[in-house]
């Protein structure tokens, strides 16, 4: 392999000559060989466009030339459109302010540019990073990918299921089928209803996820190094801002306070929390779709799923609810990460938290696992899903929860004793309440309807 020679505060470093990135980012590749995650590419996108829209800034102020912002913004989209990620290797678990991911896109941007330049116009630190610092540049990404990949990612991804159960509702209108509450019989509800439960769950998930994002939408950039904003200009902040909402068609404003914005990671804690219960909700739906699916013969088998590949290499004809396991896999991993973004934002000491690059990482791990488990669950379960109305129907007649409707004509106590006798005896419900003598045959046939209990 050849190399070339970089340099930087703390001397000459041996750098893979086909690399654009320099000495600081050699280092920290060296010195953190920890592991085989990488900073995700979102942060690195969100580095490019932040780079972009401060180079638009300074270069409007005069803080860098004309020429020198051009070559930068070149460089930025040359990295968003994907031409540049091989030079991009720097761990998460690297420096907890990400200050070598920083630098790491620095150098190559400012390397980009001077190729392009065909000379050494841009400094890593003096142009790229101008008016900034990894203090506020770093949460900064963090945000700005945050918003993106739920706007972009995980948003099309449950409104496509949502869609998908308002289809299985409206193919369904009219299948009545026995409820059931702690694993037990309970009275009569439309199949229709039951979905339009789990299609809620989502939209409600939805509904606190949007109600998320207005706190990640503060930025911390103005701030540079402990929030005072030392070389910064006045209202950078604000056109930074107002650059990046028209870069990315949507809204980013400063956060107000810099000194908590470098420090605090609540939002995405809060933003967490909402993605959290989308894992609930997903881990309770899945569930639902696989016990109601269960069989094919002694299982509950309300409900038919696809049949998309073998499901035992011993058991021939086997078929399993594998999407259905898929989710709720998802769901505990986005539990767990629950858990160390939460440890992740209760460690901002003093003026920076220094867990920034573990709280990003598994921010975006549980976003992108969601959105891939919605469209996986949706095209391979849910909209092949069908309804075995006889199974519904079986279950439904012989159902002693119908006895609820009596309990007005004949009180509760009797009721109940017409249900036990029942299940005691091997009766259907009609047929205790006639031996009993509760009601006539009349009587019974016009207050037992299931059509009218939902």
């Amino acid at each position: 392999m050849d190399f070339r020679t970089e340099k930087d505060t703390m001397g000459e470093v041996r750098v893979p000559a086909d690399k654009l990135w320099g000495a600081q980012t050699q280092r920290s590749y060296q010195n953190f060989r920890i592991g085989d995650v990488k900073m995700p590419s979102e942060i690195i996108s969100a580095f490019a466009q932040l780079k972009k829209a401060c180079a638009c800034v300074n270069g409007m102020s005069g803080r860098i030339s004309e020429e020198k912002a051009k070559l930068i913004m070149q460089s930025c989209d040359e990295i968003l459109a994907g031409e540049l990620s091989d030079n991009f290797p720097l761990s998460v678990f690297q420096t907890g302010s990400g200050t070598q991911s920083n630098m790491n896109v620095n150098e190559v941007i400012a390397n980009r540019g001077n190729s392009v330049a065909g000379e050494r116009l841009l400094h890593p630190n003096d142009d790229v990073n101008a008016c900034q610092s990894s203090n506020d540049t770093f949460p900064t990404a963090m945000n700005i990918a945050a918003v993106t990949v739920i706007e972009n990612k995980l948003f099309p991804a449950i409104d496509k299921l949502i869609n998908a159960f308002k289809n299985l509702e409206n193919d369904n209108p009219d299948v009545i089928k026995t409820g059931r509450t702690h694993l037990q019989d309970a009275t009569p509800v439309k199949f229709s209803q039951e979905v339009s439960g789990w299609r809620g769950l989502l939209e409600n998930s939805r509904d606190m996820t949007e109600l998320s994002l207005s706190k990640l939408r503060k930025l911390a950039i103005g701030g540079t190094a402990v929030g005072t904003g030392l070389n910064a200009p006045i209202d950078f902040d604000k056109k930074v801002c107002q650059e990046l909402s028209a870069l990315l068609d949507t809204l980013f404003i400063p956060d107000e306070n810099k000194f908590r914005a470098l420090t605090g990671k609540e939002a995405f804690v809060f933003a967490h929390g909402a993605l959290k219960a989308l894992a609930a909700n997903l881990m309770k739906i899945a569930n639902d779709i696989r016990w109601l699916s269960s069989g094919p013969r002694c299982g509950l088998g309300e409900l038919n799923i696809p049949e998309n590949e073998p499901g035992s290499s011993i058991m021939p004809g086997k078929v399993n609810p594998t999407q259905c396991e898929a989710v709720t896999m998802v769901a505990v991993q986005v539990m767990g990460n629950d858990t160390a973004i939460g440890i992740a934002a209760s460690q901002g000491n003093f003026e920076l938290n220094v867990f920034m690059p573990v709280c990003a990482y598994n921010f975006l791990q549980s976003v992108n696992l969601l959105a891939d488990a919605m469209n996986s669950f949706c095209d391979n379960c849910v909209s092949g899903i069908t309804v075995n109305e006889d199974k519904m129907k079986d279950y439904l007649d012989r159902s002693l929860m119908l006895v609820t409707c009596l309990t007005p004509k004949i009180g509760y106590d009797k009721a109940a004793e017409a249900a036990k006798y029942a299940h005691k005896n091997g009766l259907t419900l009609r047929e205790a309440v006639l031996s009993l003598g509760l009601l006539s045959e009349e009587e019974y046939t016009q207050a037992v309807d299931p059509a009218k209990m939902v």
